[in-house]
């Protein structure tokens, strides 16, 4: 008995392949999205059907398995829905060998399996993808936004297709003068014209933070989030390369260094890092200081691996800080030298307090003269300046 196979896709079939694709190329790394032109966001089709096993014998990997089995060639599992162009890719010349079946077969597995992870998350989970970068030294600091996405799965998905960027364009080098009381000002407009415009117009108040920048504006970006809103801060790790959170040893702990007199002026050291020679620091205020320190036994570069770690952290600085007030007085400024992850650097400005926490002048290491200068000065309620 002959039985005729055509072209032809049934409705619930191309209804099952569309849902299972979000309307996107299943193409590994193209995800376009299949019903409204990139150009003028109208409306339209631009969704193609494409076969695995090809629906020619001779065509791009023939008919494999369903040689025995032709009527199976229409099916779901044989299917993938492609923009234009990648479905000329993979049946170009050629196209078997670059893209066999067993290859496309795992793209539509790990495109659907994602599909299915993302939307069935819970509204709750729902979180805004704050991407802050200014230059570092002579470094421009570029986040990758779908790098970024990944770390956040399964426990938050963005809540809308873009992120919201509060980058720094500044062309000047963080050793000009001029540099910190532009970046600082520009910092606080963006802010308020993007951070805030969401806490008071949109649904979604949660924020997932991925940032590379100088540490003195980490620390004022965290600042002017404060603990009152819902963020979730991310690392860039060296090893594992990315976002991702690891674990930590359940001994892991910060160490605590104090001063033997309160007499100077307050500085408190965050040797995370590297460690930071004393005589670095009473260059810049003095021999008279008073040295706080926040370390670890082994100061290192990536060393932040844990949410615990970074929550800790937290805990063991707002009691310092605290001790520290209680010292020498809340009027008097304290001097901050940050040597520390980008997470801390966030987390530390998020633990001020503005009505009750001392004046905060914040140094930064000057590539030029590898000397600390100061940079910011955080008092009193930000939001207000």
């Amino acid at each position: 008995m002959v039985v005729e196979v055509t072209r032809h896709i049934k409705q619930p079939v191309e209804r099952e392949l569309w849902a299972r694709a979000a309307g996107r190329c299943q193409f590994s790394g193209c995800n376009a999205l299949l019903y409204k032109s990139a150009v003028t966001q109208e409306a339209v089709n631009l969704a193609q059907k494409a076969h695995i096993y090809a629906f020619s014998e001779k065509g791009p990997r023939g008919w494999g398995p369903f040689k025995i089995g032709l009527t199976g060639l229409n099916d779901i599992s044989n299917l993938m829905l492609m923009c234009h162009g990648c479905h000329r890719k993979i049946d170009q010349e050629g196209g078997s060998a670059l893209y066999p079946a067993d290859l496309l077969i795992a793209w539509k597995a790990q495109h659907e399996q994602r599909i299915e992870v993302v939307a069935g998350i819970a509204p709750d989970k729902k979180s805004n993808v704050v991407l802050y970068g200014a230059n570092i030294g002579s470094e421009k600091s570029p986040i990758r936004y779908h790098a970024c996405v990944e770390a956040m799965f399964p426990q938050w998905y963005p809540a809308t297709e873009r992120p919201v960027p509060v980058s720094m364009t500044s062309e000047l080098k963080d050793s000009s003068p001029q540099y910190w009381q532009t970046e600082s000002q520009h910092l606080l407009k963006a802010f308020q014209r993007k951070i805030l415009s969401i806490i008071e117009d949109e649904p979604c108040k949660h924020f997932s933070v991925f940032a590379l920048a100088p540490q003195p504006l980490l620390i004022q970006f965290g600042a002017l989030l404060t603990d009152k809103i819902d963020v979730e801060t991310y690392q860039l790790h060296r090893e594992p390369k990315g976002w991702v959170w690891q674990d930590c040893a359940d001994d892991f702990d910060y160490i605590i260094n104090k001063p033997d007199s309160f007499d100077g002026k307050p500085a408190l050291i965050v040797s995370l890092s590297d460690h930071v020679s004393t005589e670095r620091i009473t260059r810049v205020i003095g021999e008279d200081a008073s040295l706080w320190e926040i370390t670890l036994k082994d100061p290192h570069n990536d060393f932040m691996q844990a949410k615990q770690q970074l929550s800790l952290f937290r805990k063991r600085l707002r009691s310092l800080i605290v001790e520290i007030k209680r010292a020498h007085g809340e009027a008097t400024p304290l001097h901050i030298f940050p040597v520390m992850p980008v997470s801390c650097a966030i987390e530390f400005g998020r633990v001020r307090m503005p009505k009750a926490d001392m004046p905060w002048l914040i140094y930064d290491h000057d590539m030029k003269t590898q000397e600390f200068i100061k940079a910011i000065e955080l008092k009193g309620d930000l939001h207000a300046a």
